[in-house]
């Protein structure tokens, strides 16, 4: 267990630069911040989701503005997307990712869900898919912040570029080829 934070912890949301809105993501932190007032100050880049309640927010900002903000962070909540969770590990934090879903119009298909838990099984991202599971995630990263830092052994980035290659590759080996005539099931 890590030691005693004195003040709040410093927080990094990013939803990326989608189009598609992410409030699902908002509703849910903003309900745990309800509980636990002052635990983290959020940074939230929100793009063409609504603002977060409550935090400091901008919809987009040059990328070594938020490289800088997930390198200061102790705990990082992002979508299912690659970018934000490559930045935050190389920055030092293993994220929380939330990935989009399809059937809430937040994404075009279950791209992110299939991602998260691809590298939530290698141990490279934590994955909620419930708000449940996200409040627990950020309880246990304000309880020990610690237990979201990247560790020496896996803070190598060839390592990391080298596990996302596979999962990378191992997701594009199972989607049909474009114009296939193989159904699908909506």
């Amino acid at each position: 267990m890590g030691s005693p934070v004195t003040g709040p912890l410093a927080g990094v949301v990013t939803v990326g630069t989608d189009h598609h809105r992410f409030d699902r993501l908002m509703d849910w932190l903003e309900r745990w911040n309800t509980g636990r007032p002052g635990a983290v100050r959020w940074h939230v880049q929100y793009g063409s989701t609504r603002p977060m309640a409550g935090t400091d927010g901008f919809d987009m900002k040059p990328r070594e503005d938020l490289l800088e903000l997930l390198r200061s962070a102790d705990v990082v909540v992002t979508q299912g997307g690659p970018g934000g969770i490559m930045d935050s590990r190389e920055c030092g934090t293993v994220p929380i990712v939330v990935p989009r879903l399809a059937r809430l119009e937040e994404v075009v298909d279950d791209h992110q869900v299939a991602f998260a838990r691809q590298l939530a099984g290698r141990g490279l991202v934590v994955v909620a898919e419930s708000e449940a599971e996200l409040h627990a995630a950020l309880d246990r990263a304000v309880g020990d912040p610690a237990s979201l830092a990247v560790g020496a052994n896996t803070s190598d980035v060839s390592q990391t570029v080298a596990r996302f290659d596979a999962a990378v590759a191992q997701l594009l080996a199972s989607k049909p080829a474009r114009g296939s005539r193989r159904s699908s099931v909506r």
